[in-house]
């Protein structure tokens, strides 16, 4: 597969400090990256990166062999989207919530309805339609934000940590069907989680932060039997 995301030397700082070192890293299309680290790892920060909202320090992101910083922002931002832990829904029906993008788009609203009316039947949530964004539950929400997400057709799909809040069943039920859709979709995805099933069970390949630095990336397998320092080690004993 032909990469879609080339990293080098690339330092991110806050406040004059270095929060996310990534000496390398390639993504390839079609490819779903699990992002995995402890808390203040510089997971969030990654996902910023990518989606262009913190600019490096140094070094360099370049999206289909193009520097970010050459990117139109407005033409980039129309290649990605971005789910969050939470849904962050609008007040208005489900409907409206999922062809919102669309609408913004310039879409006229009986074909943005109907796009959306795809995707909300493909993440099972199709007869809430009319339903208010206030009267669902957690699972509920964050499908139709995956909806919302997905219509828009993103050459690469950032989700950070959009199953944390839900509840054990409802969280294995949603990585199922969208590990489906994903597959079928061939969409870019990379997803920050604190679970390391999820990300074997989603993902074909998991990527390990601490403290900001990028230390390992692999399959499943080569994580857990090979941790890149102790470190890792440590981190995943505390996952496992």
């Amino acid at each position: 597969m032909k990469k879609i995301i080339e990293i080098n030397k690339l330092k991110i700082e806050r406040n004059g400090r270095v929060v996310l070192n990534i000496d390398q890293l390639e993504i390839k299309r079609g490819e779903i990256l699990a992002v995995i680290g402890p808390n203040g790892a510089g997971k969030s920060t990654f996902l910023l990166a990518l989606a262009n909202l913190l600019k490096p320090a140094s070094g360099e992101i370049l999206y289909q062999d193009k520097i970010l910083a050459l990117w139109n922002d407005l033409e980039y931002r129309r290649k990605i989207s971005f789910v969050f832990q939470s849904p962050l829904l609008l007040d208005m029906t489900v409907e409206e919530n999922a062809s919102l993008g669309l609408r913004l788009r310039g879409i006229k609203k009986a074909q943005a309805n109907k796009q959306a009316g795809e995707w909300l039947k493909k993440l099972g949530v199709e007869s809430l339609s009319k339903r208010r964004a206030s009267q669902l539950s957690g699972g509920e929400a964050q499908r139709v934000a995956l909806a919302r997400a997905l219509v828009l057709d993103p050459e690469l799909l950032l989700l950070d940590e959009p199953f944390s809040a839900l509840d054990s069943p409802t969280r294995t039920e949603l990585i199922k069907d969208l590990a489906k859709l994903l597959k079928e979709n061939q969409c870019t995805v990379v997803f920050v989680t604190h679970h390391l099933k999820d990300a074997a069970k989603l993902s074909h390949r998991i990527s390990v932060f601490i403290n900001g630095d990028l230390k390992q990336v692999g399959n499943t397998r080569q994580i857990k039997t090979k941790p890149a320092d102790k470190n890792v080690a440590s981190f995943l004993k505390e996952l496992l």
